[in-house]
């Protein structure tokens, strides 16, 4: 189990809606991944480094709608800044399946 935090800490991490707009291959990137650029609306565009190459194609991410902590600091992959964490789980492959809202919201629309 994780440690306990406190609901004032979960209030600290802004998780928000956006649309892929653009994929790309990721071949320095370690493990199998895409680069993707995020629209969050008003929030702006945010790219992401994710390892979701077996479930995704690239088709199918562009133009669908993600859940993704934006208020991580950047961090440097390879060649690529990923300014954002797109949230996804593991099935019981180990294959990374996205999180998504039920229906479709206004991009950065914020998951409280």
């Amino acid at each position: 189990m994780s440690d306990i935090i406190s609901f004032e800490d979960f209030t600290k991490v802004d998780i928000r809606t956006g649309t892929v707009i653009e994929v790309n291959d990721f071949p320095k990137a370690k493990k199998p991944a895409y680069q993707l650029t995020i629209d969050f609306g008003k929030l702006g565009i945010k790219k992401s480094s994710a390892q979701i190459t077996k479930l995704y194609s690239k088709e199918d991410l562009l133009n669908k709608q993600i859940i993704a902590i934006i208020n991580f600091k950047p961090k440097q992959i390879a060649n690529f800044l990923s300014e954002c964490l797109v949230l996804g789980i593991e099935n019981s492959k180990g294959e990374v399946v996205l999180l998504k809202s039920a229906s479709k919201t206004i991009n950065g629309t914020q998951i409280n």
